[in-house]
């Protein structure tokens, strides 16, 4: 998977998908409580959608993402740097108030090299925020299931305890998805000294009825940490 071939692909995602504004951005902004003069990184910052909000709040922000193209376009907006994570080498070792991602866990191979990374670069008491595709929605055969007797929608559970890799299309491409249940996501931040302090599970609204349908089912998961 080259983030490079999906640029077009994310571009039309961002730009016909109300979630990301109206859900994911919205939780993700909540999470971090931002306030004017902090210094965030954007974890696979993309385009910039979130460093502009941040910027918008007085927050000095720097993006990294392993798209040339995107970075192309949220160089407009700040200082990027073009990486793969989780290598943050580049980043001098406390040198951030906190930092976040958007729609990035589920699509990193090395998740407990991540948490290792942004603990690394944190300054005491900083915070790390994400939100992401609920674990629910990850595992391999998940997914809505309507009763063909009277409508009434349930959600099947898959190999939700086994981990494993799904990948969804992405155009002419695919994106992989790598599932971790709820407690293993949660055991590796702790294990790399990262302390729970907020979780929101939410549902999608979007633009597409059958979301409507799902108003009781967590799509998404935010999660803030704080390092001690």
């Amino acid at each position: 998977m080259d983030w490079n071939d999906l640029t077009a692909w994310w571009l039309e995602e961002l730009r016909t998908d109300s979630a990301y504004d109206s859900d994911v951005q919205v939780l993700l902004v909540d999470l971090l409580d931002a306030r004017p003069g902090l210094r965030l990184l954007d974890l696979a910052c993309g385009e910039g959608r979130v460093m502009s909000e941040m910027q918008s709040r007085g927050v000095g922000v720097i993006g990294c993402d392993l798209s040339h193209d995107l970075l192309v376009i949220a160089e407009r907006l700040g200082p990027v740097v073009e990486c793969r994570l989780p290598d943050l080498g580049w980043a001098r070792a406390v040198s951030f108030d906190g930092a976040y991602a958007s729609l990035v866990f589920e699509h990193l191979a090395d998740l407990p090299g991540m948490f290792q990374g942004v603990s690394r670069v944190t300054r005491q008491a900083g915070v790390l925020a994400t939100v992401m595709n609920h674990p629910l929605s990850t595992a391999s055969e998940s997914g809505p299931v309507v009763d063909p007797t009277d409508g009434e929608l349930f959600w099947r559970w898959g190999s939700y305890l086994s981990g494993g890799t799904t990948s969804e299309p992405a155009g002419e491409a695919a994106v992989t998805f790598f599932h971790r249940s709820l407690s293993e996501l949660l055991n590796m931040a702790a294990d790399a000294g990262w302390i729970l302090e907020h979780l929101i599970e939410r549902s999608v609204t979007g633009d597409d009825p059958f979301l409507g349908r799902q108003a009781e089912i967590p799509r998404l998961l935010g999660i803030r940490w704080r390092k001690p």
